[in-house]
């Protein structure tokens, strides 16, 4: 199978305590571990958590920490995810360090359910639940 010359296919989101921010990512969204990588960028060590895609086709969730440099400056991305129960997703994001960022939203136009939230480091993330 080849691919377009162009292919969405994975997100980095830099954090600074990389086993913090990947208990949190499994417990709340079960993403499972596809490897744990220690190399460099450009002669910064780094480590990074490669998750395998939530489903078939779909896009590679990464966090990466270099190894000499404190927390990242927040607002750098957003990190989407679709979730089946967004009330029961936003109590577990609370449960597990994170905080609510927005109210959860009703957009019917669109067929969603929208909360926003934020990892135990701050970073946004955008739940969705779609409707009917």
């Amino acid at each position: 199978m080849s691919l377009p010359p162009h292919t969405f296919n994975f997100t980095k989101l830099l954090v600074g305590d990389l086993d913090r921010s990947a208990a949190f990512y499994e417990a709340v969204f079960g993403l499972q571990r596809l490897a744990v990588v220690e190399d460099a960028i450009a002669g910064r060590a780094i480590r990074e958590v490669m998750y395998q895609p939530t489903q078939e086709g779909g896009a590679t969730f990464v966090i990466l920490s270099f190894l000499d440099a404190p927390e990242p400056v927040m607002g750098e991305t957003i990190t989407g995810f679709t979730v089946a129960d967004l009330d029961q997703t936003l109590s577990d994001v609370m449960a597990n360090g994170g905080a609510i960022a927005d109210p959860v939203r009703e957009m019917p136009e669109m067929g969603i359910r929208v909360g926003f939230a934020r990892d135990p480091e701050g970073h946004l993330i955008e739940i969705v639940q779609m409707l009917g």
